[in-house]
């Protein structure tokens, strides 16, 4: 049995990689990945976003956990193959706190005590104020506990330290997480933890890690240092995949992708499956998939014996351990049960299709065909503004004077409607009055008064009159363009003159907007590449040039952030420049260029 993690860094954005972009369904991409639990991590999707094929995708049961407030933010999920594995029991969430409707019986729970904010010692912010509640911690989706019998699967989602005021809730959630695992096993029962906990265990985990300056402070970071305190040989959690690659160095699963770090494998290790001690016997082999494309964390994986051999030379199958084969249905916190996929709520898209017994939406009466018959009785929706004149004159004859031979006689439905229609139009055409100077709609349709009409002359072929007539007009009109042609003609010599005067402003106006080219850095002497700020702020928009070279390990980030001693000149270096500032500096070498006694003139 294989369990898989990774990183996704969104739903959405995975199909549009290779090879996930070929796959039709998102029960293709879980195939593709061949593990039998597989978990993810950074969904950043919700529960009305998602779409069906991700929500229940085919014969995979899954379980989610989505942010309270925060939609398209973090969020993890668990997929599990119904054909190999199917587990007892669900919960969203490490505190307990997040519950279904209805709330999860006793018998559906998994712990039987869960953390309590009193119990612990947690980090106060920077208001020096403590968490009196572990529910504002649990409430951004980052977690989801299922039972498998042989052991409690923890998909985990820890939050990152984007600043300093982030830092107590990171930490107090690697605390929260800390005390449900030792809950669980107070409680005898084994334990899987797996996903992106943000952290670097050892500095053999960091791409910096090998250099002195970073090696000697690795573990001021608080985060670390729990980190290291809580797995072995200090805590209780074996790092499993480590543990098949103790010296293995470069065993990176995230990668920065603004610098373009994963061509070099300038990367961190922050995506860890760890296990409890009685666990160990069951771990076959464990590893990084690292040419896996989709995200800047790539996937990791553990692969669990199909049976071992106690020390009592008891032989035990992983199927028997897990109890597979004991419940048919997932837990009802799996997604299929949810009342938009299970019948019980009917969805938008019900409305236009056909019901789920196979009745066809009642459909609208089709228009009367045209015959031969009805043709004639029919009259267009909106008539021809002649027609419409005439008929707004002749009912206002008829209203005057009324009609007595005219016999009352009903009118055919349609005719009544069309009629009805047509008397609609026209009542609104008669409404409509003119306001003083505005002209007629027919008024641009009409020569001028002016100017005299050409006559139309027809060429007949035994009619040598109309011949005449026609080359005539033929003459006149050449010389009347030859005229306007000798006007363009002067207009465009005076245009020329008085552009020659202008052509030290022109050529200034070209260098202005001339494209600059890229500087060289100073250390390679290489051409610069040119990139764009995105961030929020007073520089958004502008471009600057840096070193084209990708980051590596020592690469030079700038005096302050590296010893000279440790820069390693094979990749980029500290090479900065703005566009506006290469611009300015490449005008005034133009400038220099010119004569000493030369004044340039601007126009």
């Amino acid at each position: 049995m294989r369990i898989l993690s990774w990183n996704i860094n969104g739903v959405r954005t995975l199909p549009q990689y290779h090879p996930w972009n070929t796959f039709k369904t998102f029960e293709g991409v879980l195939e593709e990945l061949k593990a039998d639990i597989i978990c993810f991590q950074e969904m950043k999707t919700s529960r009305t976003a998602i779409q069906q094929t991700a929500a229940i995708p085919g014969h995979f049961d899954a379980f989610f956990s989505f942010p309270v407030h925060k939609g398209g933010y973090s969020g993890v999920a668990v997929y599990t193959d119904s054909r190999t594995v199917i587990p007892l029991k669900a919960e969203e969430g490490l505190s307990g706190r997040i519950q279904p409707k209805p709330p999860l019986s006793v018998e559906e729970r998994i712990s039987s005590t869960y953390p309590q904010a009193h119990e612990m010692e947690l980090v106060p912010d920077e208001q020096e104020n403590t968490p009196s509640d572990l529910l504002p911690l649990d409430s951004e989706g980052r977690a989801l506990v299922l039972d498998f019998g042989l052991f409690v699967l923890i998909n985990v989602y820890c939050p990152n330290e984007t600043s300093d005021a982030r830092l107590p809730f990171k930490m107090n959630y690697h605390l929260m997480l800390q005390e449900r695992v030792a809950k669980l096993i107070s409680d005898g029962r084994e334990v899987i933890v797996l996903g992106d906990m943000n952290i670097c265990a050892t500095p053999l985990d960091h791409c910096d890690g090998h250099l002195p300056s970073h090696a000697s402070m690795f573990y001021d970071h608080p985060a670390r240092r729990w980190f290291r305190d809580w797995l072995e040989p200090i805590g209780p959690m074996i790092d499993a995949v480590r543990k098949f690659w103790p010296d293995r160095d470069g065993m990176y699963t995230c990668w920065n992708m603004k610098l373009c770090a994963r061509e070099t494998n300038y990367g961190t290790r922050v995506d860890y499956i760890l296990t409890t001690p009685g666990l160990a016997k069951w771990l076959k082999h464990g590893d990084t998939l690292p040419s896996v494309k989709g995200s800047d964390h790539c996937p990791l994986y553990i692969d669990l014996h199909e049976e071992i051999t106690r020390d009592s030379g008891e032989v035990v199958t992983l199927h028997d351990a897990m109890q597979f084969g004991t419940r048919k249905d997932p837990p009802r916190l799996a997604s299929r049960f949810w009342p938009e996929y299970s019948g019980k709520q009917k969805l938008l898209s019900s409305f236009f299709a056909k019901g789920a017994n196979g009745t066809a939406v009642a459909k609208s009466p089709s228009p009367p065909k045209m015959t031969a018959e009805n043709t004639q009785s029919l009259s267009p929706v909106f008539p021809a503004p002649s027609d419409a004149v005439s008929a707004v004159s002749n009912r206002t004859k008829s209203a005057s004077s009324p009609s007595t031979s005219q016999p009352s006689r009903k009118l055919a439905p349609s005719n009544v409607t069309k009629r009805n229609s047509e008397e609609a139009v026209d009542a609104s055409r008669t409404k409509k009055r003119l306001k003083p100077g505005q002209a007629k709609l027919s008024s641009f349709f009409v020569r001028p008064a002016g100017k005299p009409t050409p006559a139309v002359v027809v060429i007949g072929d035994d009619n040598d009159a109309t011949k005449q007539n026609q080359v005539e007009a033929d003459y006149l009109l050449a010389c009347e363009l030859s005229g306007s042609q000798q006007d363009l003609v002067e207009q465009s010599e005076a245009v020329s003159e008085k552009g020659k005067g202008k052509g030290k402003e022109k050529e200034a106006w070209s260098q202005l907007f001339a494209r600059i080219e890229a500087p060289k850095c100073t250390i390679h002497q290489e051409p610069a590449k040119m990139f764009t700020v995105n961030k929020p702020g007073p520089n958004k928009g502008k471009t600057f040039f840096i070193c084209s070279r990708p980051v590596g390990p020592g690469y030079d980030k700038g005096k302050g952030a590296r010893p000279r001693d440790e820069v390693d000149h094979q990749y980029r270096c500290n090479f900065f420049k703005w566009a506006g500032e290469l611009k300015r500096e490449t005008l005034r070498q133009s400038s220099s260029k010119d004569s000493p006694g030369r004044t340039r003139s601007f126009g």
